[in-house]
């Protein structure tokens, strides 16, 4: 009867990336939503160097998932554990464990080993949930396999950044400016249209044209962002990027500050590789690429800023 009730998975990949690369990046859970196309965002809210609960927000089947998920680390043996919940059926969680063996200095082997509580399910829904774990386990490694084999690139790949601005007036406007992205084509110059879905508050799912791009390109875009009023923070991850960038994630958050609040959009981006000469023409080095990306994306979270900035300054004037 167990085997009925119970659907266990282990898949592995051979990866061309040393074994402590692949661990550390197994470890480092938070990183997750620039490096892995599924994560649209991880919380780390407990973490006593060995064991961590985190908060865990992907996209699957076009819909926004949120759950929360148990892990303890183990650096020696590079293994990971970890117990994921089933939001739809509590107290039936996805159990398993990542483990890294060293085959060489830069080779690896990665095993991915799951289980899965099926009692209860219909029939249909059974067989579903089977076939689903026939390919979840590959797609994850496959997801792994292919960041952890640029290893020796993503210095180069990757870039973080963040812009600011200082307003004197409450947070509450600054946010509602930023969190009502549906009326940023009459306020935000270089946002032409903007189409959002709220199915579930505080989750949105916009489209976005823009002509943010150096040159004056129309740029199509689609983005999660994940409303957090009470922190003052909206996080977001494009899920449709422009051609030169692979993934590109961040947040508006708000801070208090001396007089008003420090408003910051924080970017992260990974560029993609391949794209870099057909975009920006033959020659063009990563260097050249993370400075226009830099010059291209800052104009435009600086522009947003400072209508934020304006309007919420010229409201708290209108009603004095």
């Amino acid at each position: 009867m167990s085997s009925q009730r119970v659907h266990a998975s282990e898949q592995t990949a051979c990866v061309a990336a040393p074994a402590g690369v692949v661990y550390g990046l197994l470890a480092d859970a938070v990183r997750w939503p620039l490096l892995l196309p599924p994560p649209v965002h991880v919380e780390r809210m407990d973490f006593d160097g060995v064991r961590e609960r985190l908060r865990l927000w992907d996209v699957a089947d076009e819909r926004v998932r949120s759950f929360h998920v148990r892990r303890v680390l183990h650096p020696q043996s590079r293994s990971v554990e970890f117990e994921q919940e089933d939001t739809a059926r509590p107290g039936a969680p996805t159990t398993g464990t990542w483990t890294v063996r060293e085959r060489g200095d830069a080779r690896s082997l990665l095993t991915l080993r799951q289980e899965r509580t099926l009692e209860g399910l219909p029939a249909a829904e059974t067989a579903r949930s089977r076939h689903e774990w026939q390919a979840e386990p590959a797609e994850r490694l496959a997801h792994v396999k292919a960041i952890a084999e640029r290893w020796d690139r993503l210095d180069e790949l990757l870039l973080s950044f963040e812009d600011s601005v200082h307003v004197d007036g409450p947070a509450e406007l600054v946010y509602d400016f930023l969190h009502r992205i549906e009326d940023w084509p009459e306020r935000v110059p270089h946002v032409e249209s903007a189409s959002v879905i709220e199915d579930v508050p505080g989750v949105q799912v916009a489209s976005v044209d823009t002509c943010a791009a150096p040159g004056g390109g129309t740029v199509t875009t689609r983005v999660v962002r994940l409303c957090f009023p009470s922190a003052a923070r909206i996080v977001y991850k494009e899920l449709v990027t422009p051609a030169l960038i692979a993934a590109h994630s961040g947040e508006w958050s708000l801070v208090p500050d001396q007089g008003g609040v420090r408003v910051v959009c924080a970017q992260q981006v990974m560029l993609r590789e391949e794209a870099v000469e057909e975009v920006l023409g033959p020659g063009t080095c990563l260097a050249e690429a993370r400075r226009y990306v830099r010059t291209w994306l800052g104009r435009a979270s600086t522009e947003t800023l400072r209508l934020a900035k304006w309007h919420a300054q010229s409201t708290v004037r209108r009603l004095r």
